[in-house]
């Protein structure tokens, strides 16, 4: 198995230190990046190769904050995965990175054990989704009204079989464990990934789970 790679961007040099000490503990994984802000991040991501695989990333932090830079993440490094490490439990700011298409959000009194969990689980099915998340998200959707996107003609929309991957999705089953499920390739596999994150208008697979959920295609609970 290859290294992972880790940044960290964080204004706060002792959680940002304290955080690196920790990961670098972690088997297969190594920090390869830190900075004290989004910007710094963004300047150091455009000098270093190889890129890291994932970046924790701090909501809150002065220059250019978590929500900007995640947006310019998705646009200049769409591969590159983002953990969000916030104080904030706030199911608005919770949902709203969500909906962003960050890959998972971690508050920052998580168990060192929960983080390695994340970053593990991002690298190898692009999602992690807690107990935090899930009732936060449970609660907006109590509070909103259900969106009109594509379940008002789903039939028609999605394929039997991308259903059917998209259900294999959210149950955290990667490509390889789908494609031996369904006795087809990897590749046609991906092939029906990229048509769900197409049809749904989903950044990575993080996004195809809110909208499984979103459109009552699948229990939060079934995540846990």
């Amino acid at each position: 198995m290859s290294l992972i790679k880790v940044a960290i961007a964080d204004d706060q040099v002792l959680f940002r230190k304290g955080m690196m000490a920790i990961v670098d503990t972690f088997d297969g994984m190594a920090i390869t990046l830190e900075a004290d802000n989004g910007r710094m991040l963004l300047d150091a991501l455009a000098t270093v190769d190889p890129l890291p695989d994932v970046v924790l990333l701090d909501l809150s932090m002065p220059e250019l904050n978590g929500v900007e830079t995640t947006k310019l993440i998705h646009k200049d490094y769409p591969t590159l995965k983002i953990i969000i490490l916030s104080v904030y439990g706030e199911d608005r700011f919770v949902t709203h990175l969500m909906d962003l298409g960050v890959n998972a959000y971690l508050f920052k009194n998580a168990e060192p054990l929960e983080v390695e969990r994340a970053i593990r689980a991002v690298i190898e099915t692009d999602f992690y989704f807690n107990e935090a998340f899930l009732s936060a998200l449970k609660n907006r959707m109590l509070v909103k009204k259900p969106r009109r996107l594509l379940t008002d003609d789903l039939p028609a929309t999605l394929t039997a079989r991308e259903i059917e991957v998209l259900n294999l999705i959210c149950k955290q089953l990667t490509a390889p464990e789908i494609a031996e499920r369904l006795s087809v390739s990897i590749r046609t596999v991906d092939g029906h990934r990229a048509n769900l994150l197409e049809k749904t208008n989903s950044r990575n697979t993080a996004g195809l789970v809110l909208f499984a959920i979103k459109n009552r295609l699948l229990d939060p609970a079934d995540l846990l």
